[in-house]
């Protein structure tokens, strides 16, 4: 078995009369980044606490390297937590926090100086022994309470969020730096986060959770890609979801009905029947003149133009009212995506899916680019 694998069966939290964690069954591969995703109040942050066992489960269990330690209490468990405010000693020096847990340990002096040294060598911050945390930076703070979990050698590492108090440019930074830092050290991380885009570029199986329980679990091309439920389809990033009518399948294809116009849709629950929802991400799609007779094709109007930069995210009204999103890149010539301008939007087979029609729940409103959000990702708190 390998180490740092951690299986949740049947893991349940509630408090007094409301059900914070729903059942939740997973397996966490030795090794592993994986990460849990969801908006706030979805039961992420209560899960990691209950792994580091900061909460007690109400039902189910925890099992680290085949021990049920869900009983356990947090210092006996072979896993350590980042949190996001770092919670480093101010009145300790570099060296000092990172060696807090070796001492506590009753290690040798010399055992400890040379482990603090290695962690502060893996998270580049060698140089900086004996500064306090005052003196540095929001990442060098991250990187030394990065150091002081990973001294002493866990099994998991639980991360809550550890880039959220930090500026867009040193997260995105810190992102690439801290999945290379897993792949080195090869323990187990677990990391919790509402950001899509920190779950989708660090993770090796993202799980989207939503009101408790884990919606799908995948590799980050499975869940943007291939949703399992309108939650998941929705909540990552700006997801065009429609409601359509299923009216017909065959050769692996659907044929849905949105208002007067059939489109043949290639991924997802083909063999639907009836009352359905449909998704196609913006950077799928491809603005035609509204002339164009190509098959598979939605006419509309240009209600709005965002200027990104290296795209352009082009809002169009439908006849059914529905507005929909392409992101297209920005080749300098704005006529075509001029306000009121008449379009096609085609919308390739393989780029349509259909799911079960069901509650999506709250979301963002598919006509508001990602831009527009709170969060840069497109991903509400």
């Amino acid at each position: 078995m390998a180490s740092g694998e951690v299986i949740l069966r049947g893991l349940t939290k509630r408090f007094d009369d409301q059900l914070a964690v729903d059942g939740i069954d997973a397996t966490i591969n030795g090794g592993e980044f994986f990460s849990l995703l969801g908006p706030s109040g979805c039961g992420k942050t209560t899960t990691l606490r209950m792994i580091a066992g900061f909460e007690r489960p109400t039902a189910g269990e925890i099992v680290l390297d085949g021990v049920d330690v869900a009983s356990v209490p947090p210092h006996e468990r072979n896993v350590h937590t980042v949190f996001q405010n770092y919670a480093l000693f101010p009145h300790l020096n570099v060296f000092d926090n990172v060696a807090f847990g070796l001492r506590r340990r009753k290690l040798a002096k010399d055992e400890v100086r040379r482990r603090v040294q290695e962690a502060l060598a893996l998270v580049e911050l060698h140089g900086l022994a004996n500064r306090t945390p005052r003196q540095l930076s929001g990442g060098q703070q991250q990187r030394v309470a990065l150091a002081r979990a990973l001294v002493l050698r866990p099994a998991v590492l639980l991360l809550d969020e550890p880039l959220g108090a930090l500026d867009a440019k040193i997260r995105k930074q810190l992102r690439v730096e801290l999945k290379a830092l897993q792949e080195e050290v090869g323990i187990t991380f677990i990391f919790v986060t509402h950001d899509q885009e920190e779950a989708l570029s660090m993770s090796d199986r993202v799980a989207v959770m939503n009101a408790g329980r884990v919606e799908q679990v995948g590799s980050p091309p499975e869940v943007y890609e291939d949703p399992a439920t309108v939650f998941v389809a929705d909540f990552l990033g700006v997801s065009n979801l429609m409601e359509a009518e299923a009216v017909g399948s065959g050769r692996g294809e659907c044929m849905v009905r949105v208002g007067e116009f059939v489109l043949r849709a290639g991924c997802g629950d083909t063999a639907a029947c009836g009352a359905v929802k449909i998704v196609a991400r913006p950077e799928r799609l491809e603005l035609l003149s509204h002339e164009d007779q190509r098959e598979n094709r939605l006419p509309g109007m240009v209600e709005r133009t965002v200027y990104v930069g290296a795209s352009r995210q082009v809002i169009v009204r439908l006849p059914t009212g529905a507005a929909i999103q392409a992101s297209v890149t920005n080749t300098g010539d704005a006529e075509m995506y001029r306000q009121g301008k008449p379009v096609s939007v085609y919308v390739p087979a393989g780029a349509l899916r259909v799911l079960a029609s069901g509650p999506a729940g709250e979301r963002s409103d598919p006509a508001v680019p990602a831009s527009e959000h709170a969060e840069p990702s497109g991903v509400r708190s």
